[in-house]
């Protein structure tokens, strides 16, 4: 590289009294900053890579795009948007340059696919084998989740708005059946509390009209 011909260069001077030792450890830190951005460069490519790879659909670890391959502008996506708007958002731009699964079937796939990723970091006791690995897959999880309800016409954060409510009336409905029972929910076992849980999910349905 030019940086190492360049301390060569300062080396060789140094040698013939062209140059001191100041030339010379000059012209070393510059070659080691200039690996330094180099890594730097590699790893937000692998990122890059990786996330493109997931929205295609693709393997992360054999997807790559060639150096003399002209990757398009990020789509402009306000930073401060909440994170499944935000996901969604972007899809929506990728898709609106032909980026996208022709039907739900794609992103269904690759759900279960990413599932089976998410799996792989988690051991048969249930213990986290390496966090900063499980997280980088749950995000992708989470984004292939966000594409799913795209393409089924569902937005995703509203679908979880959804749920968050039907979670919080669930649970003010087993802490009135536990009051009711005399008991404290809190200090019930698991399986207790899950029986309970059931219990309302029944009373929901039996009251739904038709």
């Amino acid at each position: 590289s030019l940086r190492q011909e360049a301390v060569s260069l300062q080396d060789s001077r140094f040698k013939g009294g062209l140059a001191n030792e100041m030339d010379v450890a000059r012209a070393k830190t510059e070659l080691e900053l200039a690996r330094n951005d180099l890594a730097i460069l590699e790893r937000q490519r692998g990122a890059a890579e990786h996330a493109l790879a997931v929205l295609c659909g693709q393997m992360p670890s054999t997807f790559s795009v060639g150096a003399d391959r002209a990757l398009p502008s990020p789509p402009s996506i306000p930073a401060g948007l909440p994170s499944l708007h935000r996901a969604h958002r972007l899809q929506d731009r990728a898709a609106g340059v032909g980026f996208d699964w022709p039907d739900a079937r794609g992103p269904l796939a690759k759900v279960r696919e990413e599932i089976d990723e998410v799996a792989a970091w988690i051991t048969a006791e249930g213990a986290v084998r390496e966090h900063d690995a499980l997280e980088a897959e749950l995000g992708d999880l989470l984004f292939a989740v966000v594409n799913l309800c795209r393409k089924t016409g569902v937005h995703g954060a509203l679908a979880l708005d959804r749920t968050n409510a039907k979670f919080v009336r669930r649970y003010a409905a087993m802490e009135q059946i536990a009051t009711a029972r005399g008991v404290v929910l809190t200090e019930m076992s698991l399986e207790a509390q899950d029986e309970i849980w059931d219990e309302v999910k029944r009373l929901e349905k039996a009251n739904v009209p038709g």
